[in-house]
């Protein structure tokens, strides 16, 4: 295996993680900011209003992309394997 071809596998690897990591890192954040601009308005400081919200809506981001993420680490391993498999 090459160099470039070494490259290749883990310049996929990270973009297979971010793909799958950025839809409940992305809606986790949002919901933080909206629950954030909520508490600065009404001056409310209580670590749980942000928390489970937090938790509920990844849950659901969880089970609404988890087929899909599933897809993407079933598809990069496969890559992987068949990669190696023409190396032998």
């Amino acid at each position: 295996m090459g160099t470039g071809q070494l490259m290749e596998v883990f310049r996929d690897a990270v973009m297979t993680g971010l793909k799958v990591a950025a839809p409940i890192l992305l809606v986790g954040m949002a919901v933080g900011l909206v629950i954030s601009i909520i508490q600065a308005a009404t001056s409310i400081n209580e670590q749980t209003m942000t928390f489970v919200p937090k938790l509920i809506v990844m849950g659901l981001m969880l089970i609404l992309f988890g087929g899909w993420m599933m897809q993407q680490m079933s598809d990069f391993t496969l890559r992987i394997f068949e990669l190696i498999a023409t190396q032998i």
